[in-house]
């Protein structure tokens, strides 16, 4: 398993060195030994979720306020136009994005640090996204930032069929960065 860096401070990018043959393939989807390596705790993982999009659809942007989440993100069937914008007001990088592939060829996974928004698209007929979280979700924690935010620009590949009703009216970058800068020490920092 190789790791990248990506254009965001913390966000990685793990890619598998799949074993194929005329059976099919059999991939490593995370190495503790890798993970240490890249400074991330396997163990501190505590929650895997999955959930599956029909293509077209958008999630996200979102994100965790307190403390925030780590995540780590993979596309288990189908494809995915994976999102990330940095929410790190001491970043960088803040109000920028980066965006993936991840898909069930390529078998990546995404390392999402805490204080980043998340947000994707299934290619697909259908796509299933895996995730691996290091908190318990906490439902008054969620936070959202539109999806289709102009500041933003996040060049979505196929035409939005449908996004959530909270996604919908999310808010907008400009309405999130004055929270993100009055929040930002607890919004980014590590557990």
């Amino acid at each position: 398993m190789h790791v990248r860096s990506t254009p965001l401070p913390g966000v990685l990018l793990f890619a598998p060195s799949p074993h194929r043959d005329e059976r099919g393939f059999f991939s490593r989807t995370a190495e503790a030994r890798t993970l240490t390596e890249a400074g991330i705790d396997p163990a501190g993982f505590v929650q895997d979720s999955q959930s599956r999009s029909r293509q077209g659809v958008v999630r996200g942007l979102h994100g965790r306020t307190g403390a925030g989440e780590a995540k780590l993100v993979r596309c288990s069937h189908g494809a995915l136009f994976d999102v990330v914008v940095d929410a790190r007001p001491d970043s960088p990088t803040f109000g920028q994005s980066a965006t993936f592939r991840l898909d069930d060829d390529n078998l990546a996974s995404l390392y999402l640090p805490r204080g980043v928004l998340h947000g994707f698209q299934a290619l697909t007929e259908t796509a299933d996204i895996c995730y691996r979280i290091d908190a318990e979700h906490d439902p008054g924690e969620d936070i959202a930032v539109r999806y289709d935010d102009p500041e933003l620009a996040i060049p979505w590949p196929v035409p939005v069929s449908l996004v959530s009703d909270r996604d919908a009216t999310a808010a907008s970058w400009r309405e999130a960065v004055p929270y993100f800068r009055r929040h930002g020490r607890g919004f980014s920092r590590a557990r």
